[in-house]
């Protein structure tokens, strides 16, 4: 999603796709060991081997935070990430495997004069289109009126 101008100029319905990224083997391991999360089905093999997914697959918040590094994020308008709401995950995301990001706008909150909540649908495919996350964000973005080019 381009979260690239200001509140005022989004529509409902508004449709986007990101570019692609590879998940990688030290994107989880990186991802370990600033969550914390060594559960074994991300970082051991033989391990993952026995499980139903028969392979190592990368944690469901990794995959949430590599798609938000495919937004597009203007500071002059996006305040903050405002929150996710009914988040799923669909299927597993393997080492190697391609994802992208295809989001629609949903719902647009004016929230105060300075700033509304875009609402976006967000589906995390992989390159065969096949769901892998959904859920909904919602970002928290400057009026055109509010704009001064300074942080909040």
């Amino acid at each position: 999603m381009r979260f690239d101008r200001p509140f005022e100029r989004y529509v409902v319905g508004e449709r986007h796709r990101s570019r692609g990224r590879t998940v990688t083997e030290a994107d989880i391991v990186a991802f370990a060991g600033v969550s914390g999360d060594f559960f074994p089905l991300h970082v051991d093999e033989t391990y993952a081997r026995r499980t139903r997914f028969g392979r190592r697959i990368a944690h469901g918040m990794l995959t949430l935070s590599l798609a938000t590094g495919l937004y597009t994020l203007s500071p002059e308008w996006v305040i903050a990430f405002y929150g996710l709401d009914r988040v799923r995950f669909v299927r597993p995301v393997g080492i190697g495997e391609t994802i992208a990001v295809e989001s629609e706008v949903a719902e647009l909150l004016d929230r105060d004069p300075a700033s509304g909540i875009v609402v976006v649908d967000q589906t995390i495919v992989n390159a065969r289109g096949e769901t892998l996350v959904s859920g909904r964000i919602r970002m928290l973005v400057r009026k055109e009126s509010a704009s001064t080019g300074e942080c909040e």
